[in-house]
């Protein structure tokens, strides 16, 4: 009797399980279609819950208006001027993308003084044979050119376009965000509730994560945004045109680590020396030089604080992979779900401590156990 109870039992916990699964699948296809806007209102309730809880306490600790006060505040300061100055850079890029060619034939054609491919031939003459011709290389440098204006218009389009599909996500974004603010922490320990794991991993996986997404909000989008704009800001006084769109696409580009934003301001501080405005060449990269090095050395350091700040490398492939999989939002999901990685394999390590062989230990015991099987021959 006691055994055909214990079978019954396993068999309804079986299939409970695979009824969760067969559910939470079917769950997980109905929700796709909105799965960026979830993400997105997710993310920007993260960043945003701060101000949250001042508007809170303002407020008497009525949550429910707080939240739809935070929305409206948040619209107001950020969506209109994030409009207006996505129009504004669209603008520019295509005015870009149409002239690149015909400035570039003008400046650095066959009549030009200057030939690229002479100069590179002289500077690495060993490559000589392989150097395209002076009209191949501005042809390529404007098909360039084109293509980044196009990604930037491209990008900006979907983000910011008015249509049937953009309202439903705006408004799935700005609904989810209202109960994210108000019942954000009760959802979390909901969802901790069903995770079989100690309350000291849950809690350290949780904190482990909440701080590696706050490295990654604050050391990708707040950069981003500081260098792009700084950086746009020394294009503007240099006079060079579509400063908005070149702030812009540096601000795009400094979420590669290390050869960001140098990308576009390089070849743009060398432009202005081989044009002979030497001095505004030499200011403007020595302003966008030193702009990295604080932001890099002195803002990143005084944003992350002590959160935990992951590796270049998972930096740099959770920002492609992560642009791949969910568009224009990856930049920031990409990398969070590389820092969920991280201290999921983290609690793992820890776990089973006792029975992990350190890989220092590996080689010792091999060698041990080869001049062993060599005193016995």
């Amino acid at each position: 009797m006691q055994e055909a109870r214990t079978r019954a039992v396993g068999l309804r916990r079986a299939f409970l399980i695979i009824l969760v699964l067969a559910v939470s699948a079917l769950f997980v296809a109905v929700v796709w279609p909105f799965l960026k806007p979830l993400l997105l209102a997710a993310l920007l309730a993260a960043l945003f819950h701060p101000f949250y809880r001042w508007v809170t306490r303002m407020l008497g600790s009525r949550r429910s208006l707080a939240a739809i006060v935070t929305l409206i505040i948040l619209f107001i300061l950020i969506a209109g001027p994030l409009s207006a100055f996505a129009g504004l850079v669209v603008k520019q890029a295509a005015t870009l993308g149409d002239e690149a060619l015909p400035w570039l034939q003008q400046h650095f054609g066959a009549a030009a003084s200057f030939n690229a491919h002479d100069w590179l031939a002289r500077q690495f003459p060993a490559l000589s044979d392989y150097i395209p011709p002076q009209e191949q290389l501005v042809q390529n440098a404007g098909v360039a050119a084109k293509s980044a204006g196009g990604f930037v218009v491209s990008l900006l389009t979907r983000m910011t376009a008015g249509t049937a599909t953009f309202v439903l996500d705006l408004f799935i974004m700005a609904y989810a965000m209202f109960f994210f603010f108000k019942d954000g922490r009760a959802m979390i320990e909901q969802m901790l509730y069903y995770v079989p794991l100690s309350r000291a991993d849950k809690t350290r996986m949780l904190e482990q994560f909440t701080s590696i997404t706050r490295a990654t909000l604050k050391g990708t989008l707040l950069i981003g945004i500081i260098q792009g704009t700084l950086a746009g800001l020394g294009f503007w006084l240099a006079g060079i045109d579509g400063a908005a769109f070149w702030g812009t696409l540096m601000a795009i580009l400094s979420i590669l680590p290390a050869v960001g934003a140098p990308v576009v301001w390089v070849p743009a501080g060398i432009y202005l020396l081989l044009s002979g405005r030497v001095v505004t060449g030499l200011v403007l990269m020595g302003w966008c030089a030193a702009v990295l090095a604080a932001v890099e050395y002195v803002v990143r350091p005084a944003l992350i604080g002590t959160d935990i700040k992951m590796p270049d490398l998972l930096v740099l492939v959770g920002t492609l992979g992560g642009l791949y999989l969910f568009g224009p939002i990856g930049f920031i999901v990409g990398p969070i779900v590389c820092g969920l990685f991280l201290t999921v394999w983290d609690i793992y390590g820890t776990t089973f401590r006792g029975i992990l062989v350190p890989e220092k230990a590996v080689p010792a015991s091999s060698e041990q156990d080869q001049t062993k099987r060599e005193i016995t021959a």
